[in-house]
């Protein structure tokens, strides 16, 4: 089964009396336990691509599919729900909440979903040693460096065990050193944990980490190129 799965899916966004396109009968399945890239310039539609697999906006026409729920057919709540069971996210600028600690950050989620205290702390602590943190628990954000809030944000995204992690511009606001950790870290727990990973970018770093390259522009996918292992890049045909 794909994680995700869009089928003629457009969204348009109203800026005063202009009726905007920000996609435009997109069609596209994502596959399982890989690193996918959405990549295309700033106003491509890569974000709003992000914001509908993610479950945060809803389409105006056409299926989104994740992980084997039509989410057309959900209420707001039952959505939100729904995200905080099956989806992870790591966004650029952290979105870490700066009085909690490191530890208490990564427990959030599983706080909302009413896990019972023991087990938060096995799982909290298993990840904050995954990610090479185990020693700055009690840190607050305001107390690490950018690459270590940006791994505190990859611990608490995997807190709830999802199977598809979504990641806006990971690397954006990291030096090139530290995002190649960053990268190196995500695939590490993408392949440990068999979670699929799908991340919006224009770093050409992170685009050079990809399984498959998803090529936006003005709305609609250009191409698709998927890599195996020791082969080049095989450019796949876009369905209208």
């Amino acid at each position: 089964m794909y994680p995700i799965v869009l089928k003629q899916v457009s969204k348009h966004y109203r800026l005063g009396s202009v009726d905007v396109p920000a996609l435009q009968n997109v069609n596209l399945e994502i596959h399982p336990n890989r690193f996918t890239v959405i990549a295309g310039q700033s106003g491509s539609g890569k974000s709003t691509l992000l914001n509908l697999m993610g479950c945060i906006d809803r389409a105006d026409k056409g299926e989104v599919w994740v992980a084997g729920q039509d989410v057309r057919l959900l209420s707001d709540n039952a959505l939100a729900d729904f995200r905080a069971v099956h989806l992870g996210f790591i966004f650029q600028n952290f979105n870490l909440l700066p009085v909690l600690s490191a530890y208490e950050n990564v427990e959030l989620p599983l706080r909302m979903l009413n896990v019972p205290s023991v087990i938060r702390k096995k799982r909290v602590m298993e990840l904050l040693d995954a990610v090479g943190l185990a020693d700055k628990t009690k840190n607050r954000p305001g107390q690490l460096s950018g690459g270590q809030r940006q791994r505190v944000a990859i611990a608490r995204a995997l807190a709830s065990a999802p199977k598809l992690v979504l990641a806006d511009e990971p690397t954006a606001n990291l030096d090139s050193q530290t995002g190649a950790g960053i990268l190196a870290l995500m695939r590490r727990m993408q392949r440990e944990l068999q979670v699929s990973f799908v991340f919006s970018s224009h770093d050409p770093q992170v685009l050079a980490e990809a399984d498959d390259a998803v090529f936006i522009k003005d709305g609609q996918i250009m191409s698709i190129e998927r890599c195996e292992p020791n082969q080049a890049p095989v450019k796949v045909e876009v369905m209208a």
